[in-house]
């Protein structure tokens, strides 16, 4: 991935590398967790996360909009501008205090209401996934803390067509839904992946898993960056009715009603909705 865009890739593959070594650094400390008005944990490592990716970005994209999931209580401007960045600083947080390594961060810049460029970071794994619109993705070993010029096992991914035998469903391990069961009771399924974070949509990219369904409301920091990987990579998302995802609604508090992520977009195209 090269030019002004691969460039920028890089920059901010280092500055979700050094928001990793944070929460590691509070994990292997102790971690401070509350519950947030909506019910959902946070953690000091959320927390120390976040604000590495915010003083970073500050500095990289100066005056640029930033929606971060632990800033969305501060004050946003009346109208979204066409171009912002969609940051999770810690997508999984349930599984982190659970003592799981399924846990991610979450960076993705979103122009047109379509996520372009997209990062999904596993820092208990040292695993990245990136992509950029009409660029490809890829996937690469990074330890935490190490510059994007660190990377070691690089490689391209792309998504694999639906195959014959049935499909591996990648399904959240947390949030279990019997929306999403209907649906997967519909198709033909032949072994699913239980996995918490953006994660399955790393796994639909790199074609160890086909579909990731996920039925129930969830949020566009926790989606958009794997959307933009998956994409990159070859597959689609779209609502149950098939219609694209959007982004930036902030009127209705930057919730995703429902989707379904697909590896091969053949696959969704012959499914009913």
């Amino acid at each position: 991935m090269t030019g002004g865009n691969g460039r920028l890739l890089d920059e901010l593959t280092t500055i979700v590398s050094a928001a990793a070594a944070a929460i590691l650094t509070v994990r292997a400390r102790s971690l401070d967790t509350r519950t947030k008005p909506d019910r959902s944990p946070v953690t000091s490592a959320d927390e120390a996360a976040e604000a590495v990716i915010l003083d970073a970005l500050g500095r990289l994209l100066p005056g640029v909009c930033v929606v971060s999931e632990e800033a969305t209580g501060h004050a946003f401007p009346d109208r979204l501008p066409d171009s912002f960045v969609l940051v999770d600083p810690l997508d999984g947080t349930r599984e982190l205090i659970a003592g799981r390594d399924e846990f991610t961060i979450n960076i993705a810049i979103v122009r047109g209401g379509h996520p372009r460029l997209g990062i999904v970071a596993a820092p208990a794994q040292g695993l990245l996934w990136r992509g950029i619109e009409g660029c490809g993705a890829e996937r690469l070993r990074l330890a935490p803390g190490d510059p994007a010029s660190a990377a070691q096992a690089r490689s391209t991914i792309r998504t694999r067509r639906a195959p014959d035998t049935g499909l591996v469903a990648a399904i959240s391990r947390s949030h279990p839904d019997p929306r999403t069961e209907a649906l997967l009771a519909r198709l033909p399924i032949a072994a699913r992946h239980a996995c918490g974070s953006a994660v399955k949509f790393c796994q639909l990219a790199e074609g160890s898993a086909d579909i990731y369904p996920r039925l129930a409301t969830t949020c566009e920091w926790d989606v958009a960056a794997g959307h933009a990987v998956l994409a990159a990579a070859g597959g689609i998302i779209t609502t149950p009715e098939g219609s694209p995802l959007s982004y930036g609604r902030m009127a209705e508090n930057f919730r995703i009603p429902a989707f379904i992520a697909w590896g091969d977009p053949s696959a969704a195209a012959g499914f009913g909705g």
